[in-house]
């Protein structure tokens, strides 16, 4: 891949055949994830996104969250009271460009699967929503997670596309998502939003297309933007 944005040379529809959704920020605003758990730990809702946004800079896990706000509290022993708390994926969370676009890319036959680091109940809770979607799945369902190459091994298997070059993978995250897809020898694009999209900086190899919204994805493939071999950025 290159650094180089240079002249779209015709349309990607025939190129870009499946385009796979990571979940956190993609699709769901997560904020009511941080949220209640600020609120479970007794910490304002301030100081636990300057805590997250302190583990993300530093290159953490984003568990690592935990020891800043609630030192010494066995936080896993609360995701019960948690996801109580919480009540998984709702309508609300969807960002509002999320079916728009969705529905933009199925209408051309761009196939879509929808797979990220998620529990095994978010499946459930994302398929209620009833999103224009060919496959929904889980790391837990893949049993991998991300930045591991064989959860990218097995998502493009869920495409059905044999052509790794003709899959993109949309994420907001530098490490887990761009990065190691493209080392995958899939197509990436950089969703800048969320936490991860907003403090992390492109690396090596960098996203094919970087976006402030899902809204410009089709036009982007359509225009030739995301094509091997460049970098373009809106």
């Amino acid at each position: 891949m290159s650094d180089e944005t240079t002249p779209a040379e015709g349309g990607v529809e025939a190129t870009v055949e499946a385009v796979v959704f990571d979940v956190g920020e993609v699709l769901v605003d997560e904020t009511r994830v941080w949220h209640t758990w600020a609120d479970l730990l007794g910490v304002t809702r301030l100081t636990f996104a300057a805590a997250l946004g302190a583990t993300i800079v530093a290159g953490e896990p984003h568990t690592a969250v935990f020891a800043r706000v609630a030192s010494g509290t066995d936080w896993r022993a609360l995701e019960p009271l948690h996801e109580q708390r919480y009540g998984g994926f709702g309508e609300a969370d969807l960002y509002p460009d999320v079916r728009p676009t969705l529905a933009a890319l199925r209408d051309v036959g761009t196939t879509i699967v929808i797979a990220g680091n998620q529990p095994a109940r978010r499946r459930a809770q994302l398929e209620r929503l009833a999103l224009p979607a060919d496959v929904i799945a889980t790391s837990a369902d893949l049993g991998v997670e991300k930045p591991d190459p064989a959860f990218f091994d097995r998502v493009c298997a869920l495409t059905g596309v044999s052509v790794r070059s003709r899959v993109l993978y949309v994420g907001d995250r530098i490490d887990n998502d761009v990065m190691p897809a493209a080392r995958a020898g899939l197509r990436t694009a950089w969703l800048r939003r969320g936490p991860w999209g907003h403090l992390q900086n492109p690396g090596r190899p960098p996203p094919d297309v970087a976006l402030t919204t899902l809204s410009d994805l089709p036009g982007v493939l359509r225009t030739g933007q995301a094509r091997p071999g460049r970098r373009s950025s809106r």
